[in-house]
């Protein structure tokens, strides 16, 4: 009895190589892009209001949850560009299943820590915009219209980027599965 197997190019053409590679260059573009713009739109949310005669400030500052969210995005555009240039470099030498492994780890890490950080800062968000009757935190996003505004920006363009990492740890995923045990 014969065995058919599926046969496999041991090297992918060299258009799928290039189109992968062009992928994780826009991709990164994006990412960093995201990233960079989600820190500046809310380091730059701020807003002073009046509530019964006495001024309310609201700064991104004032939130643990904010800080981290702006520690984590301005983390993973920093170490996002790094890679950026790992994957200029790859186009210039050749590319291994171990080096886009060693990627797969990195966008692995980077989404984690993005993804987190625009969840944490979702939760506190939500309260702002609703409120939570049952222990007594007020919404204040009716009367902060302009920092809210800011914060929902910041936190959709931190969930691309989270996106943008997420395609590219399947795509480095999936090119690092042909390394040789």
């Amino acid at each position: 009895m014969e065995r058919t197997e599926a046969n496999f190019p041991e090297n992918p053409p060299l258009k799928t190589h290039k189109l992968v590679l062009g992928a994780q260059i826009c991709l990164r573009i994006v990412a960093i892009a995201t990233a960079l713009a989600a820190t500046c739109v809310i380091i730059t949310s701020n807003e002073t209001v009046m509530v019964y005669g006495l001024p309310f400030d609201a700064r991104y500052s004032y939130s643990p949850a904010f800080k981290f969210f702006v520690f984590a995005n301005s983390f993973a555009c920093g170490v996002t560009l790094l890679s950026f240039i790992i994957v200029f470099f790859f186009v210039r030498h050749s590319s291994t299943p171990t080096n886009y492994f060693l990627l797969f780890l990195h966008d692995l890490f980077m989404m984690s820590l993005v993804l987190s950080s625009v969840t944490a800062a979702t939760a506190v968000g939500y309260i702002g915009q609703y409120g939570n009757s049952h222990i007594g935190w007020f919404q204040i996003c009716d009367r902060l219209n302009k920092f809210c505004h800011k914060v929902t920006i910041s936190m959709v363009l931190s969930y691309l980027t989270a996106i943008c990492l997420l395609v590219l740890t399947i795509i480095s995923a999936s090119k690092s599965r042909q390394i040789k045990v």
